[in-house]
């Protein structure tokens, strides 16, 4: 069933077209956010906070203007440049309040930004334990925002390799993060 089809019965209440939806988009709108975002944990936030709106506002949603794909994809961007603003909008903030009491940075944003560092790097560890064909599928559905068909079309493979290489995948790197925690 297509994205269409599906956000039209999401805007009838129907959850099960949710859970088809949901798996078809989260990966695009994933890597869309962190492309704008760039922050990892961020973006994941953001991401959630699009599907729960794409939940909530389906109703909105007309055939008529565009795909559903688009659609959703503009939610996300528009949720992700409302990230953008408002966190530099915080900073500028901190950064006008240190300036007007003399003082550096404030400690939390420093022990942000090392934690930020920290954790990219694991996640690159992880990513690195993981089989080239299952690390190159991921890439191109998480950091990429492809779809998993076209994932399936990018490298020539079938759809259901492509999934089982991705929950593989997954699976493989919950349990590498999970032991950092």
């Amino acid at each position: 069933m297509e994205a269409d089809e599906l956000l039209v019965r999401v805007a009838g209440g129907d959850q099960k077209a949710f859970e088809a939806l949901y798996g078809l988009v989260s990966g695009p709108v994933y890597g869309l956010v962190h492309r704008v975002v760039r922050d990892p944990a961020q973006s994941e936030e953001v991401a959630q906070e699009v599907l729960l709106e794409l939940w909530r506002s389906a109703t909105r949603f007309d055939p008529g203007r565009g795909s559903a794909l688009s659609w959703v994809l503009t939610l996300a961007h528009r949720r992700a440049v409302d990230r953008v603003r408002s966190v530099r909008a915080a900073g500028e903030r901190e950064r006008r309040e240190a300036a007007r009491h003399g003082s550096g940075p404030a400690f939390d944003q420093v022990a942000e930004e090392v934690e930020a560092g920290l954790e990219r790097e694991w996640v690159r560890r992880c990513l690195d334990r993981l089989t080239a064909l299952q690390r190159q599928s991921v890439t191109l559905a998480y950091y990429d925002g492809y779809t998993y068909r076209e994932v399936a079309e990018r490298l020539s493979l079938p759809l259901g390799t492509v999934k089982t290489r991705m929950r593989d995948g997954l699976t493989r790197l919950r349990d590498c993060l999970g032991s950092a925690a």
